[in-house]
């Protein structure tokens, strides 16, 4: 037995379902317009999985499954660990690889945590090779 009438869950299904949408349409063009890689990044992460999770609340209050509502949950659990990872990971090999930041951008911390590594890898002395396992003297 529903609390609410099946009218009442359907307007709130779509209302999910629509701002879902929104938020989903609100990421692509994000992606669109923003003007580097790390700005869309934060739009298709932030905004894509918020649509995605208002969608699948929609359809899970349409439906009303355990089956449904399982799958939902895993997924929007899997999309909130995985999409902020994923975009990290993208953005740091973006800035690695070169791209440019927005020519307003004010703060640039991996810059400085970059260069201050780099002096600290040249304070420290060259490894030396181990004489007991140079390359000639291997027999591979």
């Amino acid at each position: 037995m529903t609390i609410l009438s099946p009218a009442v869950l359907d307007y709130l299904s779509a209302a999910f379902l629509v701002a879902g949408g929104i938020f989903a349409c609100g990421a692509g063009l994000g992606i669109l317009r923003f003007p580097d890689v790390l700005m869309r990044a934060h739009a298709s992460t932030k905004a894509g999985t918020l649509g995605a999770g208002l969608v699948l609340i929609g359809v899970v209050i349409h439906f009303s499954e355990v089956g449904v509502v399982l799958r939902a949950v895993v997924t929007i659990t899997f999309l909130m660990l995985t999409a902020p990872i994923a975009a990290h990971i993208i953005c740091r090999a973006a800035y690695h690889q070169g791209q440019p930041l927005w020519i307003k951008t004010v703060v640039d911390h991996l810059h400085t945590e970059l260069a201050t590594s780099a002096v600290d890898e040249t304070d420290q002395p060259p490894l030396q090779e181990n004489p007991d396992t140079s390359r000639e003297d291997r027999s591979d």
